[in-house]
């Protein structure tokens, strides 16, 4: 996995490895790391994924997907946070990386017990949240903040793929983190 992530991401993360990841970053010097690295890579924008003004809204989303469709997602590390100082058991921080094909879809999931931070590398997508009554647009460059209170799922209605990269803290104990459907 560290050559994929080395290849995807140069020579300038060439020694960081999963083995030494594990053993030697806190969660704090790790959450700072790819705070880091997002907005190395991002360019220090504006954070994406606000509702529109005057949109927010109650949204039920009726009818909103239950599976992935033309989603690849391959998680390229991860430490055990349970073995760090802030001592958190069956919690990871992950980094991952998801290639969402055109008319593919991410499912409904909620972020009650998994923050997550979503960078758009490559194209552009529709996210459809409770908390807004119309889509939001992510383009490349931008980054989505996801927490507790987000339910939500993702459409790529564009002709054109989608790359995202993602940093969370998975509970591996609970299936609606995802680890089961992606």
């Amino acid at each position: 996995m560290a050559a994929v992530f080395r290849e995807m991401h140069g020579a300038a993360f060439q020694t960081i490895t999963e083995k030494n990841m594990s053993q030697k970053i806190s969660l704090f010097t790790a959450s700072a790391m790819l705070t880091g690295m997002l907005l190395a890579i991002h360019g220090g924008q504006a954070l994406a994924g606000e509702c529109p003004a005057g949109k927010a809204a109650n949204n039920p989303l009726s009818g909103a997907p239950s599976a992935p469709v033309g989603v690849k997602d391959v998680e390229l590390s991860s430490i055990d946070l349970s073995k760090e100082n802030v001592k958190l058991a069956q919690r990871r921080l992950r980094m991952r990386a998801m290639t969402i094909e055109p008319g593919g879809i991410v499912p409904l999931h909620d972020h009650a017990d998994r923050p997550a931070l979503i960078m758009v590398k490559e194209g552009e997508i529709q996210e459809f949240s409770s908390k807004c009554s119309e889509p939001i647009l992510h383009k490349a460059g931008d980054i989505a903040r996801e927490f507790a209170g987000t339910k939500h799922h993702w459409k790529n209605s564009s002709g054109k793929k989608v790359e995202l990269m993602i940093a969370d803290i998975v509970n591996d104990k609970k299936p609606e983190t995802m680890k089961e459907m992606m």
